[in-house]
């Protein structure tokens, strides 16, 4: 895909993404994101995954997730659940920040 059908823009909690919204935003095919959810590497919201992954919704936090995966697994050419690892990582790290600080 090209740089132009990138998605830009402000994230709102609220807000509930698609498979295509997703991989629209991270410039990649929809299929990307199917697998990392099937994998376990990326959250659905829905309790059990229902076939038709038009229905899948996901929290904006997962944007940003599928967005380091992806940049772990070309930048550093990690395979997926090594990159998932790293982000596991990170997100703790980050959680003992906010939680030493706060």
């Amino acid at each position: 895909m090209a740089n132009e059908n990138v998605i830009y823009g402000v994230l709102i909690d609220e807000s509930r993404l698609t498979v295509h919204d997703i991989a629209r935003a991270c410039a990649v095919e929809p299929a990307w994101i199917v697998h990392h959810v099937e994998e376990g590497l990326l959250e659905c919201e829905m309790s059990q995954l229902v076939s038709d992954i038009a229905d899948w919704r996901f929290a904006s936090r997962e944007l940003q997730r599928a967005r380091k995966l992806l940049s772990f697994e070309r930048d550093f050419d990690a395979n997926p659940e090594v990159a998932a690892l790293i982000v596991d990582l990170l997100e703790e790290i980050a959680e003992l920040k906010r939680t030493r600080f706060s």
